[in-house]
């Protein structure tokens, strides 16, 4: 599988060094942000895609827990504090694991190996994923979506039949989707599975048309020789 995108939350410069260096030892980490506020990092996942947040429970400007209630489940975590007693209330927010400070290297290694059976476990097994959409959790496959459209702050999830308007972004939306999908303009996402026909400046899919941009074609032909 590809690289585990990874943030790191921490309000302690050091902390957040400690953790810098051992990202850097793992082959299958890349570090895209870190961040003393927290306030700063969900402006960041706001507008692009990550997998894995190692992220501190006590900070002044936001917890942790109150960070993850805000994100919901877009993203998976591994927790780290200095207070033992917030790991319950932790694991209630679905995390991969726990690290208590000080984190040892080893102890590191051990959690994101975790991470990464997780990742690697969804990327073959995973069919369908849940979005929040009219004040309901809607489960949707893969394999029905045509394809996601950006609408300011939200995204519009296209199928044969229905449509899920949600809060997201397209760069976090694209994070979570198979191979199958691709991106075709500023815009658009759509499900290669459901391409019925291509000319200069659109595809079809299923009776829906779609516009490719034009830094966007190049790509879109490569991909399906």
């Amino acid at each position: 599988m590809n690289k585990i995108k990874c943030i790191i939350v921490d309000d302690e410069p050091l902390a957040i060094s400690l953790l810098e260096q051992y990202v850097e030892k793992i082959p299958f980490l890349e570090l895209v942000f870190s961040a003393e506020n927290p306030i700063q990092a969900l402006e960041y996942i706001k507008n692009n895609p990550s997998d894995l947040i190692f992220l501190d429970i006590m900070m002044p400007e936001l917890t942790g827990i109150n960070f993850m209630k805000i994100l919901g489940d877009r993203q998976k975590y591994i927790l780290t504090t200095a207070y033992s007693e917030y790991a319950l209330e932790g694991y209630e927010h679905h995390i991969i694991d726990y690290l208590l400070k000080p984190i040892s290297f080893e102890r590191f290694q051990k959690s994101v190996i975790k991470a990464q059976e997780r990742f690697s476990f969804q990327a073959t097994e995973n069919t369908h994923f849940f979005v929040k959409s009219s004040g309901r959790q809607h489960r949707i496959g893969f394999h029905d979506i045509l394809y996601i459209e950006s609408i300011k702050d939200y995204v519009n999830i296209r199928t044969e039949t229905e449509e899920y308007i949600v809060l997201d972004t397209l760069k976090s939306m694209e994070s979570q989707l198979p191979d199958r999908f691709i991106r075709i303009h500023k815009s658009f996402i759509i499900n290669l599975d459901k391409l019925k026909s291509i000319d200069v400046k659109k595809v079809i899919l299923e009776g829906f048309e779609v516009p490719i941009g034009d830094s966007y074609r190049n790509n879109l032909l490569e991909k399906l020789k």
